[in-house]
């Protein structure tokens, strides 16, 4: 019973996003200001510590979508807020999982998560901005932090029991729905109840976070609205709302806090249409002629901007369908308005290599660059251009840079040890893959692949000292790994 009442809280709090549901009163200032408490449960270091092995499970068991554009575009949104938002102690980190289904959720360490399908739903960039402010929320007011505690004050399990049984319940997802109607009646409405006061509070926090960053406050509310508006008499709708409806009250709760803010009218934002764009051509699950029905619908709002992202999303359709000769002049017309747009400028490289012209696409890449050096899309797509144009020892010491500043990419990793591969240099092929494996917690490949590497290497070099150190980071990180879960 213990085990399922920690799974149960653990859904409780990880699902604890923008759709569950908060019984609030009409008076805006009648809110739990409980602060950042939950000093006694776990410390900040502790939690980035059950952050870094949550991302390592979810990438090893969901499709998080590794994809510099848009990674670049959340996390540069989500940072925006962040920097707005009270309470900051931890760094953020912004991902996608592709995922047609509305969700976003927050946990441990500043590590947010939003769904694909929240594209598709959003129209607006403050309605995005909306769902991430109250998702930054969650984690500046240390909401599963507080809910491990209460949990902790009804039963006899110590913190680190708690902690190491989430991690658990997350490795077992599978586990979530099914424990949460196996607990019993008294301890889901504890944890509800528990639940609710930080919706409050997350709302509260994330409708200030959201003007205060110059977004429309009452963004939060219209997508409450239109979310209630379209399933309110469907017989399928999304699982969350199965579960935790969304109620009238919760709506006008918002709608009276943003009341409290000046209303902001805001022109489209390009970079939101067109990640929104790329979302659909290449993340939605639809095929090409759903994906231009949809694009040709969208030019009906006949605004410049929406225009300029039917238009890109119109040349992803032909790019990704070999059909280079349509896609080439789309894109020559929307790189010469706007020549330093990282959504055209990768686009353009993909067509330009697609089209057997490597060589151009390094030359595009590196006049970006000039422009904006060390930005991480441009340096990415510019070691990948590299390599097709089969400079490859170029392509490693660009790689090599890369992933030194941005360990936790997947993408640096995969086209180094690709990279390597050509140039036959298997050590450092197997090095590269070692942290790919690192990076999905599994932890005897990584050590393997090293171990590996060190073997090839010339006896006593640096390249051998420097896995062997590599290999007692990985055991030690292990052994913590697996301590969290005991």
């Amino acid at each position: 019973m213990m085990r399922l009442r920690i799974r149960a809280l653990l859904c409780s709090c990880l699902s604890a996003s923008l759709l569950l549901p908060t019984l609030v009163s009409a008076d805006t200032n009648d809110l739990p200001d409980i602060g950042t408490v939950a000093g006694a449960t776990l410390s900040i270091d502790q939690e980035e510590q059950y952050g870094d092995a949550y991302m390592r499970i979810l990438r090893s068991r969901q499709p998080v979508i590794n994809d510099p554009v848009l990674n670049e575009y959340i996390n540069t949104l989500g940072h925006r807020l962040v920097s707005h938002a009270s309470d900051v102690k931890t760094p953020f980190t912004f991902f996608l999982i592709q995922n047609r289904e509305i969700n976003a959720f927050a946990f441990f360490g500043g590590h947010v998560a939003l769904h694909s399908g929240l594209f598709l739903h959003t129209r607006t960039e403050s309605e995005l901005a909306s769902v991430m402010a109250h998702e930054i929320a969650h984690v500046t007011q240390r909401h599963l932090a507080r809910s491990m505690e209460a949990e902790a004050k009804r039963s006899p399990a110590t913190i680190a029991a708690l902690a190491g049984s989430l991690l658990l319940a997350i490795a077992a997802p599978e586990a979530g729905i099914a424990a949460i109607t196996a607990t019993s009646a008294g301890s889901v409405q504890s944890q509800i109840n528990y639940t609710r006061a930080n919706e409050k509070e997350a709302d509260r926090f994330g409708i200030e976070t959201l003007a205060k960053s110059g977004f429309d406050p009452y963004a939060m509310p219209r997508f409450f609205g239109k979310l209630s508006e379209e399933y309110q008499y469907t017989s399928h709708p999304p699982a969350m709302l199965l579960t935790h409806p969304l109620p009238d009250s919760r709506i006008t709760d918002s709608r009276e806090r943003a009341q409290h803010y000046n209303h902001v009218k805001l022109p489209y934002s390009t970079d939101y249409q067109l990640a929104r764009a790329r979302v659909v051509v290449r993340y939605a699950g639809i095929d090409e002629k759903a994906a231009l029905d949809w694009l040709q619908r969208q030019r009906k709002k006949n605004d410049p901007i929406i225009l300029a992202a039917s238009d890109y999303g119109t040349a992803l359709v032909y790019l990704d369908n070999k059909q280079y000769d349509k896609a080439a002049p789309i894109l020559a017309s929307l790189l010469k308005d706007d020549p330093q747009n990282h959504f055209y400028l990768d686009a353009a490289s993909d067509l330009y290599i697609a089209q057997g012209k490597a060589k151009q696409s390094v030359q595009l890449l590196a006049q970006a660059l000039k422009q904006s050096p060390h930005n991480s899309v441009l340096t990415i797509n510019y070691a990948n251009a590299l390599m097709k144009a089969k400079q490859y020892q170029d392509a490693i010491q660009v790689l090599q840079r890369y992933s030194h500043d941005h360990p936790e990419d997947a993408n640096g990793w995969s086209l180094l040890s690709e990279a390597n591969s050509h140039t036959g240099n298997q050590q450092e092929e197997f090095a590269a893959r070692a942290e790919l494996f690192a990076l999905k917690a599994d932890w005897d490949q990584a050590i393997q692949y090293y171990t590996r590497a060190g073997q090839l290497a010339k006896l006593g070099s640096l390249e051998q000292a420097r896995y062997d150190a590599r290999i007692d980071q990985l055991i030690t990180q292990r052994e913590q790994f697996l301590a969290l879960q005991r």
